[in-house]
This record gives C-alpha cells, structure tokens and sequence, in this order.
C-alpha cells in the first residue's frame, strides 16, 4: 500500500476477497474507497474456495471446546514449509480476529469446525452453504455494494484495468491510471493492491514463462484474469516480488468432453 496523505480516498485494486475486505476496513474507520477490478463482476479466484477460512483462537472453537492456539497455529504452518517467520506471525496471529470480525461485520455463519491437513486442531471454518468461498466473499461485496448506493463512502468500478501507477516527484505512489471502455481515467489517493496471482498468464513475457517456464505446458484453475497485473505494476515503479517462484501445482481438475485441450479448468477439490 502507498501511503499519500492527506487524502480524501483509498484506491482498491482487486474485487476478490482481499480487495473486499480492504475497501470495507477502510469504509469501517471512516475513510472513502474507490475498488476497481477487470472483470464484469468482482469475486475473483475468492469465490471458488470449497474448505473454508482457518483462524486460531476464534469464538466458534471456544464455544466448542477446541483447544487451539496462535502458537501452534503458527507452529503447524512453519512444519508445512513456510520460510518467513515473520509473516506467519501476521497471518496467524491475527487469523482468530480475521475470522470472528466476518462473523460479527457480515452476520456469516462461520460455526462449522474441521481439522485440514496440516492442522493440529479443528480450525477450518465454514457455514453450512457448500461454497463457502462465495459466501464469505459475496457478503463482503454486498456490504460495499449497499454502502456505495446509499453514500459517497464507496465506488465500485468494474470491466476497469488498471495498467499504471501514478509517481510524484519524491518517488511516492499517489494514484493510478486504469482503462475503461477505450479510455484512460485516474484516480488519486493511497493504492491497496489486491490483484491475486499470475497462473492464468500464458504469454511468453508473463511471470510465469519468467518464474516457472517449466509449468507453462499445464493448465490452470485460476480465472483468466489471474494476469499478475498488480505484481507487475508494483515491480514497474521498484517494488520488490519475493517467492514468485512458489507455484502450487494440484492433482486433479475437472476436463471438459468438448474442450479437452482447454487451458482454464475447474479444480477438483480432494
């Protein structure tokens, strides 16, 4: 994130769970935000998680019982190969309060436990919808959506791209430029990228062909718009990538009789 103040708007780049959740946090503590995605709709690769969210130290694991904790949280994913301690310690410490703030701001039914791979406790959380990645997701988007219809709080701008970001003199981000029916407009204010990964980018000049030219030969379940647009624009003005290299690859999706050959599927969860 770019920090420029003061400023009247927080500019959100990604509709997808991350996106939501920035442009809502910000509407929260009193701010504006204007989020832009590519696509028609916002929900990016967020929508299609089938587990659940993982958090530690929730109130849906004290009301049942479940003895867990941020320690061994963190404990679990530094033995699953995580090589920076320090942002395990972010994304573990704070998952409990992650989890119970979708609960509290979004009346989500998050109450159902389950013990994942990997985990030492019953600490996946979802409802009882199957899709608990739309779930989650769609509320945090409604919520903006009312937000944005019944105040100047927020803007959605969707079928937007953003392909470059705005420098002033001192070498600080201030806005953006993105392209919307042929046309350029800019926004100004702090930029919060949210734009997810690159494994739909099969060009010969896409992170991927750079970071991992061995996979390009396979398909992918990400969306098409996973393009690595935001990585791009941040390493465009001297931002620095790490473990771009890091490319899950998963066993199984689902093929298409008609369309075999087809480098977008749908995973097949286990």
């Amino acid at each position: 994130m770019a920090t420029v103040f003061p400023t009247n708007q927080a500019i959100v780049v990604g509709g997808g769970l991350g996106g939501m959740s920035a442009a809502n946090t910000v509407v929260e503590n009193g701010g504006r935000t204007v989020l832009i995605d590519k696509s028609s709709f916002c929900g990016g690769n967020s929508t299609k998680a089938t587990s659940g969210i993982n958090g530690a130290e929730t109130k849906a694991q004290k009301e049942k019982g479940v003895d867990d904790s941020i320690a061994l949280f963190t404990s679990d994913t530094l033995k699953g190969g995580a090589k920076k301690p320090e942002l395990v310690k972010i994304l573990c410490g704070n998952s409990g309060a992650d989890v119970d703030w979708l609960v509290e701001k979004f009346n989500l039914d998050l109450s159902l436990l389950a013990r994942l791979g990997g985990h030492s406790a019953p600490r996946t959380h979802r409802g009882k919808e199957r899709f608990p990645g739309m779930t989650i997701t769609y509320a945090l988007i409604q919520m903006l959506e009312k937000i944005a219809e019944r105040t100047d709080k927020a803007r959605i701008i969707t079928k937007a791209r953003v392909h470059k970001l705005l420098m002033n003199s001192s070498g600080v981000c201030v806005g953006l430029v993105y392209e919307k029916g042929g046309l350029d407009f800019q926004e100004h204010g702090p930029v919060i990228l949210a734009t997810g990964g690159f494994g739909a980018d099969f060009t010969q000049n896409s992170l991927l062909a750079q970071y991992r030219p061995d996979l390009m030969h396979l398909p992918t379940t990400n969306g098409e718009h996973c393009t690595g647009d935001g990585i791009k624009m941040g390493e465009a003005i001297g931002g620095k990538s790490v473990d771009l290299e890091w490319v899950q690859v998963h066993p199984t999706g689902l093929v298409k009789p008609d369309d075999p050959d087809a480098k977008i599927k749908f995973l097949a969860a286990e």
